[in-house]
This record gives C-alpha cells, structure tokens and sequence, in this order.
C-alpha cells in the first residue's frame, strides 16, 4: 500500500494548477451543460499554466533527485471525471509527476482532505478554502498568475507572512482592536512566551524538516508588518520551535510587494488583500482566509 504519512503531500484544485478561468465562465454563465460539452470538445488541448505551476513543478523536480518521492501533489477538483481529462492530458504532456487526484463531481472537496493527508490545499474556489481553513488546513485562496514571472531554477523560495498565517490570529486581534500601542506592549509582555500555531505553522515545520534534510533546495522567507520591538517575540518563538528560516523582513508598514519581487517567491501567503493583491502582480500568492468564527472574519 503506498503511503503518504511521511511524505509532503499538496491538494490543489486544477484552477490553481492551470489556468481555467475561460472555461469557469462558460460554466458560471451557462452552466454545467455548457461547460461539460466545452471540456469533451477541448479536451486534447494543452492548458496554460496557472499560478501554482511554477510550485508544483519546483516540488516534484525534487522527487528527481531521490531514490524516495518526498513530495505527492494530488489534484482535487470538484469536476468530474470526464471533465477532468483534460486536466490529466495536459498533467501528461507537462511531464508533471502527478498520479492522484480525487473528482467530486461538484460534491465537497475538502471532506476528502484527511484521506489524502494533505499539508497544503491551494484553490481559487473561496467556499473550498474556507471550509478547509474551518477543519484546520493550512488553505489558500490561489490568485491571478502574475505578469512577466520566471521562477527561480535554483532552489525553491516560498515566503509567509506571520501573524495569522504561521502564527495565531491572536496578536493581531490585539492590534485591530486595541491599536499599535497595546499591541506593542503585549509583545513586549510576552516576549519569551512563543506565538500559539497559525494555520501553516505545521507546514512551516515539514518545509523546515525538508531542509534539514535535504539542504541548498529550499529558501523560506518571513515577510511580517512587525518591526522593532515586536520582532523579537517572533525570532525567539522559531528558535523554540527549532524551525530555521533564511530570510526574514520586518518592514513596520513598508509595502511587501519589491520584497517579494526582490525575493523571487514560489508562493508567498498571507491573510490580508491589502497585501496579497499587489504582491499577486510580482510573484504567485494565495491568501489565507481567518475561520469562520474569528474576531477578525
């Protein structure tokens, strides 16, 4: 039986792996009908890349240079079967090293993620990526592939904002609520007591494991509004969960867009349009939605 536990296992929906929007119109403005007829018709016909491609493609390269796969990427989708075929010809003729998927036929995909042991689930659908942020998954909403961008050959370059995304909501709630101040004064409080688990902080860990492991193929960025003195809570909570990261930008304000181009990501994460947006337009970004039951959805 194959198994997947000791592995980095990537659920993405065909719209974040390539690019669909075409055929999400036809289906959102005629219907499934119309859109399954399309698919059949066009289904020999390459897709273009989506914004996750790049990662995808990056992530399985790895699988090259190992007697063991360390990375599985399963396509998740909420088409069906035969719809799908086009997804997997154009899987084919990429030459991307992906055998799963799982096709819903417009049933709930993220009921199927604790099947697969997903780390990660990218996906322009919102209701998707809500619902497996509310199951706790570390999820992202996929946007628009961004203009004039060539990934890095080298190594992989995945970057993450903090509050939220790596860490809890919890210091952030106190900065929306009470201000800049409080906020200040709570982290200096609790400097020596680590930041509680955000939604990707198990996943930060694996990509740490990773480059452990397997050094000189994986660069991770920190890219966080905190600045002096709200940084060092967040240096010494890394350094409790023994986690290493290569870069880390504390910008107090600064647009995180040029560091983001500068640092040539992968994929960068956050939790904020304000940042995600315009990041978007340099490298691929995918934002990461608050549960439903937040103080700050």
């Amino acid at each position: 039986m194959y198994d997947l536990h000791n592995k980095l296992v990537i659920g993405i929906s065909s719209r974040a792996l390539f690019d669909l929007e075409m055929e999400n119109e036809i289906f959102v403005s005629k219907g499934l009908s119309e859109y399954k007829i399309f698919q059949v018709e066009h289904e020999n016909e390459l897709l273009e890349n989506g914004t996750a491609f790049s990662l995808v493609k990056a992530l399985l390269d790895l699988n090259n240079k190992f007697e063991e796969p360390i990375v599985e990427v399963i396509v998740m989708s909420r088409n069906s079967p035969e719809t799908g075929l086009r997804v997997f010809n154009s899987i084919e003729a990429k030459k991307l090293g992906i055998y799963r998927a799982a096709f819903s036929g417009g049933e709930n995909i993220t009921k199927y993620l604790s099947a697969f042991d997903v780390d990660l689930f990218l996906t322009k659908n919102e209701e998707d990526v809500q619902e497996a942020i509310d199951a706790g998954f570390a999820a992202a909403l996929i946007y628009d592939v961004p203009n004039e961008y060539t990934p890095d050959d080298k190594e992989i370059r995945i970057a993450f904002d903090g509050d939220a995304v790596i860490f809890s909501e919890e210091s952030e709630a106190i900065y929306k609520k009470h201000g800049l101040d409080a906020f200040i004064q709570h982290e200096k409080i609790n400097v020596e007591k680590k930041l509680p688990d955000g939604p990707f902080a198990k996943l930060l860990r694996t990509l740490s494991k990773i480059k452990e492991k397997y050094p000189n193929m994986l660069r991770i960025a920190i890219v966080t509004a905190r600045n002096n003195p709200a940084h060092k809570r967040v240096i010494l909570t890394l350094r409790q969960w023994n986690v290493d990261v290569d870069e880390a930008f504390f910008l107090g304000g600064v647009g995180k867009k040029e560091v983001l181009k500068a640092f040539n990501a992968h994929i960068f994460f956050d939790d904020q349009d304000v940042h995600v947006k315009p990041a978007s337009q340099e490298v691929p970004s995918g934002r990461v939605p608050y549960k439903s039951n937040s103080d700050l959805a």
